[in-house]
């Protein structure tokens, strides 16, 4: 065990860590103050002025002391004699604090160089420490303190590491930098050129690496990443509202985060799981480069070009040569303009032979005469994605000569909707359709890149969708984080490799196995489906035993059921989430209502703010509440193709408690005893 104070000094200690909080907040408060005294005004120019009043006002966001949350939750005295550049004694916090007389560090960031070994260091390498000292605190206020040594002996488990592991939550989710543990720390701190994979199961935390080592690249590279941007993708809005508290109370305010339908554009109308499916395979990309360029047209006539009482001739085969020289080499918007200068260029040639001196300026005046133009337009038609998807999926020759020898007939069927719309604008595109739009406009013109990307429940995705998230990565880096086991989309990956293959990054796939938040039986008994869903995964483990921490029970009236284990849990610290089969949600939401128990129905675009949630099957993923309600199992596995999949995402939200109630048997898989 940790060693703890003997107790007549333990009140002494505390006064003392006190003192230095109570220091550290003053010392963050003058800091804040000094940058909100600062001006823009010296700016040279408005442009100038904008930007550096914006940078000012994220600094003073970024300074602001949350009272609830501590600044600092650890603290390491080092070994024999301190040098220069190495303090004594070190204080690990949420972010760096200086006295703003002398300089001197009162917290150092948690993602500075010096902290990681509050992460690492241990009796087998101590990396020139004596002691780890890790904080208590209840309300933002000092509570306790705990030791361990690092000069040898064993360290055995933290009090203080698992009850802030366990503590009850509420509203979003919170950072983990107090409990990072040092398997997570090392995927934390990988180097950007590093693209980083995490198959996670559920509890190990995944999501919060995943977000904190963001945190730690925009802090060690940020005048790079703060040219190129940082971007975090998650599967919905209520899953992006869970997790929007984390980062800045990070002190990191700038990075976005969006849906892949934020970023593709949202889906006008469903379509049958299996030909979105089709359109999700990476085969697609084939159909879709070649239906582009089946627009470039051997030219019917030459050019004829005149100057004065000149005129100068291009044949159509040499047309013809120069439009097949481009073609493929570059992307299509680019080539057209291209083509369109080097017609030009061929003309200056011409000139040049009867004794004219062309300049450049003379080159572009060609380019964008009427009969180079017309030759453009009729050789190389300039298109949008729209227009080229409309006319691939309602033009059965285009889609045969674009498909030939990659899609099979029923294939090219399965993807030719039985009533087209007649053009382009009126098109009702789907979720699928917007991944191959995308896929188009970056064959079109160039997808600009960010410096490094985060998406989260990546194992979702399709590869068409992957490709569109690798392009904007292209350039950079990217953090991978998901559970194959989670899966529940017909495109779902199977492996890793390929997941990294559609994004185009070659990356370290780790698997995290360790559960921190999800009770050992809660996690053995979700487990009993992991041979049905994923059955090359290794089976999760639990830190934590979970004695009493599931109940299994038939009830002979669900809707009354849920009612009462819902008013039991909230007599219990922590949030309470009620997941239902998705066309089951308003029956339980009018049950309780009628029992007059307070309630939020958990929507797409929310995370909730209530304590009782009533949750959809299909929005559970990547949320977490103390105490899990499960309505129904059989009817969550019934209702999509992978239902066992989502059941297993269901079954693994609980932090605390799991009730899975029942009126019908349990499905087979559930049933099993446990291998």
């Amino acid at each position: 065990m940790p060693a703890e104070s003997a107790a007549p000094s333990e009140p002494a200690v505390l006064a003392a860590e006190r003192a230095h909080l109570a220091e550290s907040r003053a010392a963050l408060r003058r800091m804040r103050e000094h940058a909100a005294s600062l001006s823009a005004d010296v700016a040279a120019d408005w442009v100038s002025k904008q930007f550096l009043e914006s940078l000012l006002d994220q600094r003073v966001e970024a300074l602001a002391d949350h009272p609830d949350t501590p600044l600092f939750f650890g603290r390491m005295d080092r070994a024999g004699a301190a040098g220069p550049d190495l303090p004594a004694v070190m204080y690990v916090g949420r972010r760096h604090v200086h006295d703003g007389d002398e300089g001197r560090p009162l917290v150092l960031d948690w993602r500075a160089p010096v902290s990681r070994a509050f992460y690492q260091a241990g009796p087998a390498d101590p990396m020139g420490w004596r002691l780890r000292r890790r904080f208590g605190f209840r309300a933002g206020e000092l509570t306790a303190f705990e030791d361990e040594p690092l000069d040898g002996g064993d360290i055995g488990p933290s009090r203080i590491l698992t009850e802030e592991i366990e503590r009850p939550r509420t509203g979003p989710m919170r950072d983990i930098v107090a409990t990072i543990q040092p398997e997570q720390d090392v995927i934390v701190r990988a180097d950007l050129p590093r693209s980083v994979c995490v198959q996670g199961a559920p509890g190990t935390g995944k999501t919060a690496v995943g977000l904190h080592r963001a945190a730690y690249l925009l802090f060690t590279h940020r005048e790079r990443l703060s040219r190129s941007g940082v971007l975090i993708v998650g599967p919905n809005r209520a899953f992006l509202a869970y997790i929007s508290a984390v980062l800045p109370a990070l002190g990191e305010v700038r990075v976005e985060q969006a849906t892949i339908d934020d970023l593709l554009g949202p889906p006008l109308r469903d379509e049958p799981a299996d030909v979105a499916a089709l359109k999700g395979d990476a085969r697609m990309a084939d159909v879709l480069r070649r239906a582009l360029w089946l627009h470039v047209r051997k030219p019917e006539e030459g050019l004829v070009v005149t100057r004065g009482a000149a005129r100068y001739r291009l044949a159509d085969h040499e047309i013809r040569e120069i439009a097949a020289a481009l073609r493929g080499t570059t992307r299509y918007g680019s080539g057209r303009a291209a083509f369109a200068q080097r017609l030009a260029h061929q003309i200056l040639v011409r000139m040049e032979r009867r004794g004219e001196a062309p300049d450049d300026r003379v080159q572009d005046q060609v380019a964008r005469s009427g009969p180079v133009k017309q030759v453009l337009d009729a050789v190389w038609p300039k298109v949008s994605a729209e227009q080229v998807l409309h006319r691939l999926l309602s033009d059965a020759d285009l889609l045969r000569g674009a498909a030939k020898g990659v899609l099979d007939e029923d294939e090219q069927a399965a993807l030719r909707p039985s009533r087209p719309a007649r053009s382009h604008r009126s098109a009702a595109w789907t979720a699928a359709d917007r991944a191959l739009l995308d896929e188009l406009n970056d064959l079109i013109e160039r997808t600009t890149s960010l410096g490094h990307l985060v998406v989260d429940e990546a194992q979702d995705l399709s590869a068409m969708q992957l490709r569109a998230l690798g392009r904007r990565c292209a350039t950079g880096s990217a953090t991978v984080l998901g559970d194959l086991a989670q899966g529940t989309t017909a495109w779902s990956a199977r492996t890793w490799k390929e997941v990294l293959a559609h994004l185009g990054q070659d990356g370290e796939v780790t698997e995290l196995t360790l559960g921190f938040r999800v009770p050992g039986t809660v996690l053995d008994f979700a487990a009993r489906l992991l041979p049905h869903v994923a059955p090359g995964l290794e089976r999760p483990r639990s830190l934590r035993p979970g004695a009493g921490a599931l109940t299994v029970r038939r009830v002979p009236g669900l809707a009354a059921a849920t009612v009462e284990a819902a008013r039991a849990a909230l007599a219990r610290p922590g949030s309470v989430g009620l997941i239902v089969p998705d066309a089951r949600a308003g029956e339980h939401a009018a049950a309780l209502e009628t029992a007059g128990l307070e309630h939020e129905v958990l929507g797409p675009e929310s995370a909730g703010t209530g304590r009782l949630l009533v949750i959809p099957a299909t929005l559970a993923k990547g949320l977490e509440y103390d105490h899990v309600i499960v309505a129904e199992p059989a009817a969550i596995a019934a209702a999509e193709a992978r239902g066992l999949a989502r059941l297993y995402v269901v079954l693994t939200r609980a932090v605390t408690t799991l009730t899975v109630l029942h009126e019908d048997d349990l499905p087979a898989e559930l049933a099993e005893p446990v291998p």
